[in-house]
Protein backbone atom coordinates (compact mmCIF):
# COMPACT_ATOMS: atom_id res chain seq x y z
CA UNK A 1 0.00 0.00 0.00
CA UNK A 2 1.25 3.17 -1.01
CA UNK A 3 2.07 5.72 1.82
CA UNK A 4 -0.41 9.03 1.40
CA UNK A 5 1.08 12.38 0.09
CA UNK A 6 1.48 15.09 2.69
CA UNK A 7 -1.16 17.05 1.53
CA UNK A 8 -3.52 14.05 1.79
CA UNK A 9 -1.62 13.35 5.65
CA UNK A 10 -2.41 17.11 5.89
CA UNK A 11 -5.96 17.29 4.65
CA UNK A 12 -6.44 14.13 7.11
CA UNK A 13 -5.17 15.62 10.34
CA UNK A 14 -7.62 18.88 9.71
CA UNK A 15 -10.58 16.87 9.12
CA UNK A 16 -9.48 14.69 12.71
CA UNK A 17 -8.37 17.85 14.44
CA UNK A 18 -12.04 19.80 13.15
CA UNK A 19 -13.82 17.03 14.70
CA UNK A 20 -12.20 16.61 18.28
CA UNK A 21 -13.00 20.29 18.34
CA UNK A 22 -16.36 19.92 17.97
CA UNK A 23 -16.81 17.25 20.02
CA UNK A 24 -15.11 19.18 22.74
CA UNK A 25 -17.49 21.83 22.04
CA UNK A 26 -20.65 19.66 22.67
CA UNK A 27 -19.28 19.17 26.20
CA UNK A 28 -19.05 21.22 29.11
CA UNK A 29 -17.57 20.58 32.16
CA UNK A 30 -19.33 21.03 35.26
CA UNK A 31 -18.72 20.64 38.81
CA UNK A 32 -19.88 18.82 41.66
CA UNK A 33 -20.16 19.24 45.80
CA UNK A 34 -21.17 16.46 48.13
CA UNK A 35 -20.76 15.74 51.94
CA UNK A 36 -19.23 12.45 52.77
CA UNK A 37 -19.72 10.13 55.59
CA UNK A 38 -16.52 9.22 56.75
CA UNK A 39 -15.29 6.83 59.88
CA UNK A 40 -12.27 7.73 61.85
CA UNK A 41 -9.80 5.13 60.11
CA UNK A 42 -10.88 7.04 56.96
CA UNK A 43 -10.86 10.66 58.56
CA UNK A 44 -7.31 9.77 59.33
CA UNK A 45 -6.27 8.75 56.02
CA UNK A 46 -7.67 11.84 54.44
CA UNK A 47 -5.69 14.27 56.81
CA UNK A 48 -2.66 12.35 55.98
CA UNK A 49 -3.57 13.26 52.08
CA UNK A 50 -4.54 17.09 52.77
CA UNK A 51 -1.21 17.42 54.88
CA UNK A 52 0.75 15.67 52.34
CA UNK A 53 -0.41 18.26 49.60
CA UNK A 54 0.14 20.66 51.83
CA UNK A 55 4.17 19.78 52.57
CA UNK A 56 4.40 19.09 48.86
CA UNK A 57 3.48 22.68 47.97
CA UNK A 58 5.78 24.62 50.53
CA UNK A 59 8.68 22.20 49.83
CA UNK A 60 8.32 23.25 45.84
CA UNK A 61 7.66 27.10 47.30
CA UNK A 62 11.13 26.78 49.18
CA UNK A 63 12.80 25.27 46.09
CA UNK A 64 11.68 27.55 43.83
CA UNK A 65 13.00 30.43 45.95
CA UNK A 66 16.48 28.92 46.67
CA UNK A 67 16.75 28.50 43.09
CA UNK A 68 15.85 31.97 41.70
CA UNK A 69 18.05 33.46 44.38
CA UNK A 70 20.46 31.22 43.35
CA UNK A 71 20.59 32.14 40.33
CA UNK A 72 19.57 28.44 38.92
CA UNK A 73 16.63 27.50 36.72
CA UNK A 74 13.28 27.29 38.48
CA UNK A 75 12.20 23.44 38.78
CA UNK A 76 9.16 22.70 37.24
CA UNK A 77 6.40 20.62 39.06
CA UNK A 78 7.77 17.58 36.96
CA UNK A 79 11.11 18.13 38.24
CA UNK A 80 9.91 19.02 42.33
CA UNK A 81 8.13 15.73 41.66
CA UNK A 82 10.92 13.54 40.78
CA UNK A 83 13.01 15.45 44.29
CA UNK A 84 10.31 14.09 46.17
CA UNK A 85 9.88 10.45 44.84
CA UNK A 86 13.84 10.33 45.82
CA UNK A 87 13.08 11.41 49.54
CA UNK A 88 10.75 9.03 50.19
CA UNK A 89 13.32 6.10 50.66
CA UNK A 90 15.30 8.41 53.15
CA UNK A 91 13.43 11.42 54.55
CA UNK A 92 9.73 11.26 54.55
CA UNK A 93 9.29 7.27 54.65
CA UNK A 94 5.47 8.27 55.32
CA UNK A 95 4.87 9.23 51.72
CA UNK A 96 4.08 6.19 51.21
CA UNK A 97 0.92 5.66 52.92
CA UNK A 98 -0.66 8.40 50.82
CA UNK A 99 -1.33 8.27 46.81
CA UNK A 100 0.68 10.24 44.52
CA UNK A 101 -1.60 12.04 43.13
CA UNK A 102 -1.50 14.40 45.99
CA UNK A 103 1.83 15.74 45.58
CA UNK A 104 1.35 15.94 41.39
CA UNK A 105 -1.63 18.24 41.94
CA UNK A 106 -0.22 20.39 45.26
CA UNK A 107 2.93 20.88 42.63
CA UNK A 108 0.72 21.88 39.94
CA UNK A 109 -0.78 24.14 41.50
CA UNK A 110 1.66 26.00 42.99
CA UNK A 111 3.07 26.24 39.14
CA UNK A 112 -0.56 27.71 38.01
CA UNK A 113 0.01 30.71 41.49
CA UNK A 114 3.24 31.33 40.07
CA UNK A 115 1.59 31.48 36.33
CA UNK A 116 -1.12 34.06 37.72
CA UNK A 117 1.53 36.32 39.57
CA UNK A 118 3.84 36.83 36.82
CA UNK A 119 0.65 37.57 34.69
CA UNK A 120 -0.62 39.65 37.10
CA UNK A 121 2.80 41.62 37.28
CA UNK A 122 2.68 42.36 33.64
CA UNK A 123 -0.57 43.63 33.47
CA UNK A 124 0.78 45.88 36.50
CA UNK A 125 3.26 47.23 34.37
CA UNK A 126 0.71 47.67 31.64
CA UNK A 127 -1.59 49.70 34.37
CA UNK A 128 -4.31 47.28 33.78
CA UNK A 129 -4.37 46.07 37.47
CA UNK A 130 -5.04 47.59 40.13
CA UNK A 131 -5.07 44.89 42.78
CA UNK A 132 -2.06 43.08 44.56
CA UNK A 133 -0.29 40.56 42.35
CA UNK A 134 -0.66 37.64 44.61
CA UNK A 135 2.87 36.30 45.77
CA UNK A 136 2.51 32.49 46.58
CA UNK A 137 2.68 32.17 50.55
CA UNK A 138 3.41 29.11 52.80
CA UNK A 139 0.39 27.17 53.82
CA UNK A 140 -0.09 26.80 57.31
CA UNK A 141 -1.76 24.16 59.30
CA UNK A 142 -2.77 26.56 61.83
CA UNK A 143 -5.41 27.79 59.74
CA UNK A 144 -6.81 25.11 57.97
CA UNK A 145 -6.49 21.36 56.99
CA UNK A 146 -7.07 21.52 53.76
CA UNK A 147 -7.60 19.36 50.76
CA UNK A 148 -6.21 17.05 48.19
CA UNK A 149 -7.08 16.30 44.83
CA UNK A 150 -7.33 13.13 42.92
CA UNK A 151 -6.76 12.19 39.04
CA UNK A 152 -6.86 8.48 37.61
CA UNK A 153 -9.05 6.04 38.18
CA UNK A 154 -12.41 7.67 39.96
CA UNK A 155 -15.83 5.83 40.44
CA UNK A 156 -18.92 6.77 41.11
CA UNK A 157 -22.09 4.80 42.62
CA UNK A 158 -25.52 6.41 44.17
CA UNK A 159 -24.30 6.28 47.61
CA UNK A 160 -20.50 6.51 47.73
CA UNK A 161 -16.99 7.39 45.80
CA UNK A 162 -14.14 5.65 45.42
CA UNK A 163 -10.67 7.80 45.06
CA UNK A 164 -7.50 6.17 44.59
CA UNK A 165 -5.72 4.90 48.07
CA UNK A 166 -8.80 6.35 50.03
CA UNK A 167 -11.03 3.55 48.75
CA UNK A 168 -14.52 3.52 48.93
CA UNK A 169 -16.21 6.50 50.56
CA UNK A 170 -19.66 6.65 51.73
CA UNK A 171 -21.68 9.97 50.45
CA UNK A 172 -24.63 11.56 52.81
CA UNK A 173 -26.33 12.59 49.98
CA UNK A 174 -27.26 9.45 47.63
CA UNK A 175 -28.09 9.91 43.92
CA UNK A 176 -26.99 13.29 43.33
CA UNK A 177 -23.61 12.86 41.56
CA UNK A 178 -23.71 11.32 37.40
CA UNK A 179 -22.80 7.97 37.21
CA UNK A 180 -21.83 7.98 33.14
CA UNK A 181 -20.02 10.79 32.67
CA UNK A 182 -16.10 11.01 32.13
CA UNK A 183 -14.44 12.40 35.63
CA UNK A 184 -11.07 14.22 34.98
CA UNK A 185 -10.68 15.01 38.65
CA UNK A 186 -11.88 14.89 42.19
CA UNK A 187 -11.24 16.80 45.57
CA UNK A 188 -11.83 16.37 49.00
CA UNK A 189 -11.33 19.30 51.63
CA UNK A 190 -12.43 19.36 55.13
CA UNK A 191 -15.02 22.51 56.39
CA UNK A 192 -15.60 23.18 59.84
CA UNK A 193 -15.26 19.46 60.82
CA UNK A 194 -16.74 18.27 57.67
CA UNK A 195 -15.36 16.82 54.53
CA UNK A 196 -16.62 17.41 51.10
CA UNK A 197 -16.19 15.71 47.78
CA UNK A 198 -15.85 17.90 44.29
CA UNK A 199 -15.78 16.02 41.25
CA UNK A 200 -15.13 18.14 37.85
CA UNK A 201 -17.57 16.09 35.20
CA UNK A 202 -17.34 16.34 31.63
CA UNK A 203 -21.06 16.29 30.50
CA UNK A 204 -22.48 16.42 26.91
CA UNK A 205 -23.78 20.22 26.54
CA UNK A 206 -27.71 20.82 26.64
CA UNK A 207 -28.97 23.38 24.26
CA UNK A 208 -32.28 24.42 25.92
CA UNK A 209 -35.36 25.96 24.21
CA UNK A 210 -34.87 29.62 24.82
CA UNK A 211 -37.80 30.37 27.14
CA UNK A 212 -41.30 32.35 25.85
CA UNK A 213 -42.40 33.63 29.13
CA UNK A 214 -42.87 37.13 30.24
CA UNK A 215 -40.08 39.90 31.41
CA UNK A 216 -39.54 39.73 35.09
CA UNK A 217 -37.52 42.88 37.14
CA UNK A 218 -35.54 41.96 39.57
CA UNK A 219 -35.20 44.79 42.77
CA UNK A 220 -32.50 43.34 45.28
CA UNK A 221 -33.02 44.82 48.69
CA UNK A 222 -31.89 44.55 52.66
CA UNK A 223 -35.45 44.37 53.97
CA UNK A 224 -36.60 41.66 51.35
CA UNK A 225 -33.89 39.68 49.42
CA UNK A 226 -35.58 40.07 45.83
CA UNK A 227 -38.90 41.76 44.99
CA UNK A 228 -40.11 40.62 41.39
CA UNK A 229 -42.08 42.74 39.14
CA UNK A 230 -45.04 40.00 38.70
CA UNK A 231 -45.67 40.41 42.67
CA UNK A 232 -43.57 37.76 43.82
CA UNK A 233 -40.88 38.22 46.91
CA UNK A 234 -38.42 36.38 48.39
CA UNK A 235 -37.51 37.36 51.90
CA UNK A 236 -34.15 37.99 53.42
CA UNK A 237 -32.86 35.23 56.31
CA UNK A 238 -30.65 37.75 57.74
CA UNK A 239 -28.20 34.59 58.93
CA UNK A 240 -26.02 37.21 60.33
CA UNK A 241 -28.28 39.34 61.87
CA UNK A 242 -29.75 36.74 63.86
CA UNK A 243 -26.47 34.91 65.02
CA UNK A 244 -24.60 37.98 65.65
CA UNK A 245 -24.82 37.87 69.44
CA UNK A 246 -23.86 34.26 69.58
CA UNK A 247 -21.04 34.64 67.25
CA UNK A 248 -19.64 37.29 68.89
CA UNK A 249 -19.60 34.90 72.39
CA UNK A 250 -18.14 32.18 70.54
CA UNK A 251 -15.70 34.71 68.94
CA UNK A 252 -14.43 36.25 72.68
CA UNK A 253 -14.44 32.34 74.02
CA UNK A 254 -12.14 30.90 71.36
CA UNK A 255 -9.99 34.34 71.96
CA UNK A 256 -9.73 33.79 75.87
CA UNK A 257 -8.59 29.87 75.55
CA UNK A 258 -4.75 29.72 75.65
CA UNK A 259 -2.89 29.18 72.25
CA UNK A 260 -2.00 25.75 72.04
CA UNK A 261 -4.66 24.37 74.60
CA UNK A 262 -7.15 21.52 73.64
CA UNK A 263 -9.89 24.12 74.54
CA UNK A 264 -8.65 26.19 71.89
CA UNK A 265 -9.14 23.81 69.31
CA UNK A 266 -12.97 22.97 70.49
CA UNK A 267 -14.01 26.91 70.83
CA UNK A 268 -12.07 26.95 67.30
CA UNK A 269 -14.25 24.10 66.32
CA UNK A 270 -17.93 25.93 67.51
CA UNK A 271 -16.46 29.01 65.79
CA UNK A 272 -16.08 27.59 62.96
CA UNK A 273 -18.87 25.74 62.77
CA UNK A 274 -21.23 28.44 63.53
CA UNK A 275 -19.69 30.18 60.28
CA UNK A 276 -20.65 27.75 58.16
CA UNK A 277 -24.19 27.68 59.62
CA UNK A 278 -24.83 31.24 58.52
CA UNK A 279 -23.03 30.96 55.12
CA UNK A 280 -25.33 27.74 54.42
CA UNK A 281 -28.89 29.37 55.42
CA UNK A 282 -27.47 32.41 53.20
CA UNK A 283 -26.71 30.14 50.27
CA UNK A 284 -29.85 28.10 50.49
CA UNK A 285 -31.92 30.86 50.41
CA UNK A 286 -29.89 32.32 47.78
CA UNK A 287 -30.43 29.37 45.76
CA UNK A 288 -34.24 29.14 46.17
CA UNK A 289 -35.13 32.30 45.14
CA UNK A 290 -32.81 32.25 41.88
CA UNK A 291 -34.07 28.10 41.14
CA UNK A 292 -37.81 29.76 41.42
CA UNK A 293 -37.19 33.06 39.06
CA UNK A 294 -35.55 30.94 36.58
CA UNK A 295 -37.92 27.96 36.66
CA UNK A 296 -35.36 25.88 34.61
CA UNK A 297 -37.60 22.63 34.93
CA UNK A 298 -40.90 24.48 33.73
CA UNK A 299 -42.11 24.57 30.15
CA UNK A 300 -40.52 26.80 28.19
CA UNK A 301 -44.10 29.62 28.11
CA UNK A 302 -43.55 29.16 32.36
CA UNK A 303 -40.01 31.03 32.01
CA UNK A 304 -38.95 33.84 32.13
CA UNK A 305 -37.72 34.87 28.51
CA UNK A 306 -35.77 37.78 29.91
CA UNK A 307 -34.82 38.67 33.35
CA UNK A 308 -33.75 42.53 34.13
CA UNK A 309 -31.51 42.94 37.08
CA UNK A 310 -29.43 46.51 38.66
CA UNK A 311 -25.49 46.40 37.86
CA UNK A 312 -24.63 47.25 41.23
CA UNK A 313 -21.97 48.78 42.50
CA UNK A 314 -21.34 46.54 45.87
CA UNK A 315 -17.82 47.83 46.25
CA UNK A 316 -18.90 50.69 46.79
CA UNK A 317 -22.41 50.07 48.89
CA UNK A 318 -19.96 48.28 51.31
CA UNK A 319 -17.84 51.27 51.90
CA UNK A 320 -21.05 53.00 53.91
CA UNK A 321 -20.30 51.94 57.52
CA UNK A 322 -23.82 52.05 58.45
CA UNK A 323 -24.98 49.66 55.68
CA UNK A 324 -22.01 47.45 55.18
CA UNK A 325 -22.61 44.95 57.53
CA UNK A 326 -26.49 44.30 56.11
CA UNK A 327 -25.69 44.58 52.76
CA UNK A 328 -22.76 41.91 53.08
CA UNK A 329 -25.63 40.11 54.84
CA UNK A 330 -27.54 39.63 51.59
CA UNK A 331 -24.92 38.22 49.33
CA UNK A 332 -26.23 40.41 46.30
CA UNK A 333 -23.11 39.43 43.95
CA UNK A 334 -23.92 35.63 44.99
CA UNK A 335 -27.37 36.44 43.44
CA UNK A 336 -26.28 37.77 40.67
CA UNK A 337 -23.88 35.23 39.77
CA UNK A 338 -26.02 32.35 40.03
CA UNK A 339 -28.55 33.85 37.94
CA UNK A 340 -26.16 34.53 35.00
CA UNK A 341 -25.79 30.95 35.27
CA UNK A 342 -28.91 29.10 35.81
CA UNK A 343 -30.28 31.44 32.76
CA UNK A 344 -27.88 30.14 30.48
CA UNK A 345 -28.64 26.56 31.49
CA UNK A 346 -32.95 27.19 30.69
CA UNK A 347 -32.24 29.14 27.74
CA UNK A 348 -33.51 32.90 30.14
CA UNK A 349 -31.83 36.39 28.89
CA UNK A 350 -30.37 38.49 31.85
CA UNK A 351 -29.95 42.00 30.96
CA UNK A 352 -28.42 44.46 33.30
CA UNK A 353 -29.44 47.50 33.88
CA UNK A 354 -27.00 50.51 34.73
CA UNK A 355 -26.33 51.56 38.07
CA UNK A 356 -27.11 54.82 37.43
CA UNK A 357 -30.89 54.14 36.22
CA UNK A 358 -33.10 55.71 38.22
CA UNK A 359 -35.44 52.73 39.01
CA UNK A 360 -36.49 53.38 42.30
CA UNK A 361 -37.16 57.34 41.88
CA UNK A 362 -39.25 56.94 38.72
CA UNK A 363 -43.11 56.50 39.12
CA UNK A 364 -43.64 52.78 37.13
CA UNK A 365 -46.75 54.61 35.42
CA UNK A 366 -46.18 58.17 34.41
CA UNK A 367 -42.45 58.36 34.29
CA UNK A 368 -42.10 61.37 37.21
CA UNK A 369 -38.88 61.36 38.81
CA UNK A 370 -39.14 62.00 42.29
CA UNK A 371 -35.07 63.23 43.11
CA UNK A 372 -36.11 63.94 47.05
CA UNK A 373 -36.84 59.67 47.51
CA UNK A 374 -34.33 58.70 50.56
CA UNK A 375 -33.87 55.08 51.83
CA UNK A 376 -36.01 55.67 54.52
CA UNK A 377 -38.89 56.06 52.02
CA UNK A 378 -40.57 52.65 51.49
CA UNK A 379 -43.71 53.52 50.03
CA UNK A 380 -43.54 54.97 46.65
CA UNK A 381 -45.84 58.54 45.91
CA UNK A 382 -46.26 60.21 42.67
CA UNK A 383 -47.13 63.36 42.75
CA UNK A 384 -48.07 63.82 39.29
CA UNK A 385 -50.79 60.93 39.28
CA UNK A 386 -50.72 60.16 42.54
CA UNK A 387 -49.62 56.08 42.20
CA UNK A 388 -48.73 54.90 45.29
CA UNK A 389 -46.83 51.84 45.35
CA UNK A 390 -44.35 50.04 47.50
CA UNK A 391 -41.04 51.21 46.74
CA UNK A 392 -39.46 47.96 45.38
CA UNK A 393 -42.41 46.92 43.47
CA UNK A 394 -42.55 50.05 41.80
CA UNK A 395 -38.39 50.09 40.88
CA UNK A 396 -39.04 46.25 39.83
CA UNK A 397 -41.82 47.11 37.44
CA UNK A 398 -39.29 50.06 36.33
CA UNK A 399 -36.31 47.09 35.70
CA UNK A 400 -38.79 44.97 33.42
CA UNK A 401 -39.89 47.97 31.45
CA UNK A 402 -36.27 49.03 30.19
CA UNK A 403 -36.29 45.51 28.74
CA UNK A 404 -39.90 46.34 26.67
Amino acid sequence: MDRPSLETAATLWYICSTFIAEEEEQKMVRGYRGELDLNNAQKTLCRKHAGAARWAYNYGLRRKQACYKAGQPTPSAIDLHREINALKHSEIPWAYEVSKCAFQEALRDLDQAFKHFFRKCRLKKEGTWKGTCGYPRYKSQKKAIGGARFTGSIRVSPDAIQLPRLGLLRLKEHGYFPLNSKISSATISEHAGRWYVSICVHEEAKDSQPATGDVIGVDLGIKRLATLSDGRTFENPKALRKKITALKRASRRHSRKAKGSRNRQKAKLRLSRMHARIANVRNNALHQATAQIVARTKPDQERPRVIVLEDLNIAGMLKNRRLARAIADVGMYEFKRQILYKAEQAGVQVLLASRWEPSSKTCSYCGWVNEALTLSDRVFVCLECGNVQDRDANAANNLAALAQ
